[in-house]
């Protein structure tokens, strides 16, 4: 994986996880970084739509102002919210990516990381498909690696350190990605681990 102008490309016969896609789906959920803004964090994100319950292209149709509201009693709560990430990893460990990483995805909300407040500014969300309690699939962790590999590479100022949680940089407003999220398994991957 690599990323061209901002966009995750596949490099066959050099992935380490041959079985999955990467599609792009362009959101309008989104501007341009602060012309200040270096690109230094990684946010792990979850969600589900409806809540707890998997597939169906709601995400996608979600982040892309395209959900049909009438189609869940759930999707009346969440009317007219416009959100993005730049990247959703399915269960199956295939990739949506819906803003280019030079362009600030509105994922993060309210949040700090280090003292430095507005993390959409200078970080890249990464949303799994999946919920606080419900355990991640090992495609999952799969994908979110090669693919923070991919942005390393593009992003230096990233390091192990500085990939987080969405409840880590909004604490007491967001739970995610909760503690069925297994970090350690994470870091071990990318340093190279099992």
């Amino acid at each position: 994986m690599y990323l061209e102008n901002g966009w995750l490309k596949l490099e066959r016969g050099v992935l380490r996880v041959p079985s999955i896609s990467v599609r792009h789906l362009c959101s309008p959920n989104f501007n341009r970084r602060p012309i200040e803004a270096k690109v230094s964090l990684v946010v792990i994100h979850n969600i589900s739509l409806p809540p707890e319950q998997f597939g169906g292209g709601y995400i996608e149709q979600f982040f892309c102002n395209q959900l049909c509201w009438d189609k869940h009693p759930y999707f009346e709560t969440i009317r007219g919210v416009e959100v993005s990430a730049h990247f959703l990893v399915s269960r199956e460990g295939n990739i949506t990516q819906f803003v280019s990483t030079e362009n600030r995805a509105w994922h993060a909300g309210k949040s700090s990381f280090d003292g430095e407040d507005d993390c959409n500014n200078y970080s890249i969300g990464i949303e799994l498909e999946g919920a606080d309690n419900t355990p991640y699939e090992q495609p999952q962790y799969c994908s979110t690696v090669e693919l923070i590999k991919a942005l390393k590479k593009s992003y230096p100022d990233i390091h192990n350190e500085r990939i987080t949680g969405h409840e880590h940089i909004a604490p007491g407003r967001k739970t995610d990605p909760g503690p069925a999220f297994d970090w350690k398994k994470l870091i071990e991957h990318l340093q190279g681990g099992s």
